[in-house]
């Protein structure tokens, strides 16, 4: 089927590519591959949730709701600090990552292994702004799906962020009343 100038072509968009990984990264060491394989697999993810909703055969909401917005991105903003963050959730980050040490109430610095692939998974697994991409799309597809189930979830998630808000209002106001 192929020929021998799709090995050429091959070769030269390979080599384009590796010139500008380098031009890009100007010494740094930036894994854009890993990047692109995680954008990638986004699309993946996305298209497949997007596909299970599609086989649902129910309308779509013409906007969302405001409400649904704001519980969403609250839901989103804890859940992706307990995904990359928290210390109980350390083992799933793990085989990615490397404790570096503490990092603000219950939570863990930690850096992403060098080795391969690890490098971008635990790059995406040690910044909640990378996975609250990846939260706020499982969230917005969990209402389309189970409007009910994860609105509860989501509520219980936006409970514990105001919780957490609470303790550490707490914490401060006890050490200014107490010249700690």
């Amino acid at each position: 089927m192929g020929t021998a100038s799709d090995g050429g072509v091959v070769a030269r968009l390979r080599r384009r590519l590796r010139r500008t990984e380098r031009t890009y990264s100007a010494g740094e060491d930036r894994p854009l591959r890993g990047y692109a394989a995680a954008m990638a697999a986004f699309g993946v993810y996305t298209a497949g949730w997007a596909a299970v909703v599609g086989t649902r055969g129910r309308p779509l909401p013409d906007r969302p709701e405001p409400w649904d917005v704001a519980l969403t991105a609250v839901a989103t903003f804890r859940l992706s600090r307990l995904l990359s963050k928290a210390s109980v959730t350390s083992p799933l980050r793990a085989p990615f990552t490397t404790f570096q040490g503490p990092q603000g109430p219950a939570e863990l610095h930690e850096e992403a292994r060098t080795e391969g692939a690890k490098d971008t998974v635990g790059e995406l697994l040690t910044c909640p702004f990378c996975m609250s991409v990846w939260v706020a799309s499982t969230l917005t597809a969990g209402q389309l799906l189970w409007p009910r189930a994860t609105r509860t979830a989501m509520g219980a998630l936006t409970a514990l962020a105001g919780a957490d808000a609470l303790q550490l209002t707490y914490s401060a106001l006890v050490a200014r009343a107490t010249d700690e």
